[in-house]
Parts: C-alpha cells; sequence; structure tokens
C-alpha cells in the first residue's frame, strides 16, 4: 500500500509489482466515510483485496494455497510424489495459505521454516520441506510474471546447515548384518506389511519413496537362484526421465515379494504408504536396546557401506542405489579409506630396492 501528499488530501494506493492503483482518499481534511475516505486502518484492508482479487477476479495474484494446489497437481502429472505439496500445507497456518505469493518476504518464509525446527521437525525433514515449498513458489513465480520477488523464497528458505555437518559420517551410519537381520525380524513382529517394506529397505537398500513405487510386475523372479527387481529411480534432479534398474535381490527377499504380490492381486502396488514410518523403527530399536537416533535410512548406508567393504566397483554401488560416484566418495570417504586394500598392489616395495655398492666414487 501506498501513500501519497498532494496539495489537497492526500491518497492511498495498492501497489504490485506491474502496476500502480489509486482506490481512495486518505482522512487528511476529510472525515473517514469507509468508502470514498478511509483512515490508514481501513485503506490497509481495501489494499489487501484489490492485491489478492475476488473469486470472480480471473486476473487475481495466486495465493499460496492456490501454489499449493497447482503445484500437487503438477507433480501428478509429472508421476512425482504429492506428498511434497502435501507435507507443506499441513505446516501452513491459515494465515499463510490466503497470503498472496506475490507479498511473500524473505523474513516471513525464514521464519516460517524455523518455526518447524522450534516444533520438533529435525533439520533435515525442515530443509527437505522448505525445499518442496520453493518449488511450489518458483512454480507460482514461472506461471505469472506479475511474481518477481523470488528471492524471498531462494534466500528465506535457503537450506540450514548443521553445525559440524563437515565431520565424517558417525559410527552407527553402519549396522552389522547380525543387527540388520534381527530389526527386519522384530519389524516383521511388529507389523507384516512394516516389516515386509523394511525388509525390502534392508535388502537392496533403495530409498522409501522408491520402494512405493514396486508392482509385482516389477518382480523377475523366473530363475529362481538369480530373481532380480525392476526398482524405479528416484527421479531426483531436474528433467530426470522415468527409469528402472534390474536389481540383485535375495532368493529369500524374491519369495516373500512373490507370495506378497499373490496375495494382494495384480492391480495393487506391493505396498502401501505406511505414515510414522521413523516412530514405528525406534519402538523396534528400543525393543531390541539400539541407537534411538537411527531411521529406516540406516538401512540404506548400511547396504552401501557394505558393498564398500566388499570391494564392489562405485560405478556397480552408484548404480545399483540410484546415487553418483562423486555422492559416495563425498559421504562415505572413511569407509572406502578402510576398504582400500586392494591400492597395496601400486605401492613401492621396500624388496624392489637395489642392492648399492659401498664403494662411492669421488667427483673429480
Amino acid at each position: 500500500m501506498a501513500y501519497r501528499r498532494n496539495k489537497g488530501a492526500g491518497v492511498w494506493s495498492v501497489k504490485t509489482p506491474l502496476w500502480l492503483k489509486k482506490f481512495a482518499l486518505a482522512d487528511d481534511r476529510e472525515t473517514a466515510n469507509g468508502d470514498s475516505v478511509l483512515n490508514f486502518f481501513d485503506a490497509q484492508n481495501r489494499a489487501r483485496k484489490l492485491a489478492r482479487g475476488t473469486e470472480a477476479d480471473s486476473d487475481k495474484l495466486v495465493t499460496v494455497a492456490e501454489a499449493l494446489d497447482a503445484f500437487e497437481t503438477d507433480l501428478a502429472a509429472r508421476g512425482g510424489a504429492k506428498y511434497n505439496a502435501t507435507s507443506v500445507r499441513n505446516h501452513c497456518s491459515p494465515a499463510l495459505l490466503t497470503k498472496v505469493v506475490a507479498l511473500l518476504t524473505e523474513v516471513e518464509l525464514k521464519d516460517w521454516r524455523n518455526g518447524l525446527i522450534a516444533k520438533g521437525l529435525k533439520l533435515s525433514s525442515a530443509n527437505r520441506t522448505g525445499k518442496s515449498f520453493k518449488a511450489a513458489l518458483a512454480l507460482a513465480a514461472a506461471r505469472d510474471k506479475r511474481i518477481v520477488n523470488t528471492s524471498a523464497w531462494k534466500n528465506g528458505l535457503k537450506p540450514l546447515k548443521a553445525k559440524g555437518s563437515n565431520a565424517p559420517p558417525r559410527d552407527n551410519y553402519y549396522l552389522p548384518d547380525a543387527t540388520i537381520l534381527a530389526v527386519t525380524r522384530e519389524c516383521l513382529v511388529e507389523d507384516s506389511d512394516f516389516g515386509a517394506l523394511i525388509e525390502v529397505l534392508a535388502g537392496t537398500g533403495v530409498r522409501e519413496s522408491q520402494a512405493l513405487k514396486l508392482w509385482p510386475d516389477d518382480l523377475l523372479d523366473a530363475d529362481a537362484d538369480g530373481p532380480r527387481l525392476m526398482m524405479w529411480c528416484s527421479a531426483k534432479g531436474r528433467d530426470r526421465d522415468p527409469e528402472q534398474r534390474a536389481l540383485p535381490i535375495t532368493p529369500k527377499l524374491a519369495q516373500m515379494l512373490r507370495a506378497r504380490a499373490i496375495a494382494r492381486g495384480p492391480g495393487r502396488p506391493l505396498f502401501d504408504r505406511i505414515w510414522n514410518m521413523a516412530l514405528r523403527f525406534r519402538v523396534v530399536l528400543e525393543r531390541l536396546g539400539l541407537d534411538l537416533s537411527l531411521t529406516p535410512y540406516t538401512l540404506r548406508h548400511s547396504s552401501i557401506i557394505r558393498q564398500i567393504r566388499s570391494n564392489t566397483p562405485l560405478r556397480i554401488i552408484a548404480f545399483n542405489h540410484d546415487t553418483s560416484v562423486a555422492e559416495i566418495e563425498r559421504t562415505y570417504a572413511r569407509y572406502l579409506n578402510n576398504a582400500s586394500d586392494d591400492a597395496r598392489g601400486g605401492l613401492l616395495a621396500d624388496a624392489a630396492a637395489p642392492v648399492l655398492d659401498n664403494v662411492v666414487k669421488l667427483a673429480r
């Protein structure tokens, strides 16, 4: 909202990125009447209505709620997870949802993201939710050129970095095979659906979002000794085409998945989304006396580290886990160092040193 002092009475105007519109006189010389002459508070309310438009106005600026709806529709059209939109909406107050995207500020968005952490979300979860919110707002700006305050979410929702995050991975990134088998057995006792999903995560090292895309036809078990699972890539990154990769699995895991496919039928995915995965996983950890800070993602870390220690080529590990060699080298550097015994063949061997004559020639 803008105010301009003239020779006569001042005027109230509403200013957007593309236009400035006068809508009433200020009550400098006349008493406010709620229509043509407005005090500051009435002018502020009128400016908000003009900026946001009405339901019948096709040219109105989009609100946060509408931006999230459009983002959810776009995700569905591209085969993405609609949870990326719904998770943001669940953390937005009614006041924020009704606010126009073009009027959002950097401070406002930063306070919103920091509020997620204050409510108890982990730093990584808050950053992930903020990243989804940023994508929704960027989509709204791409569709409406009047939205020019892109720096509000580029800076306000910039991911936070934990103090000491450059430290090497924690020791409990890796769980021994016996511990993982005990966890999967206990998860099956907790709930058959939950346990089956945990068994897939432990046996393949994939992300939960990838396992949720599996259908009965994705199980290739004609060869009983060498079953495979056609796993969808996570589509992380910009403009990646949908892709499936054949991952080797154990015959035991293949038998479990085949029984599950028969029970659920060909028209349903192998798994439904299980809510509160981390909380249910923690119950099992407590029962087994393990570190309660672990999450199901530890199974992915353990799978990667297990293959590193078995000297599997990094390119194969990256391919099977839908990541990159560079990411593995960055995240698991200290495990690479422990598993590099094959590099000893290139060391300078003391035994190869020549036997020197004890007669030393003097220079002339």
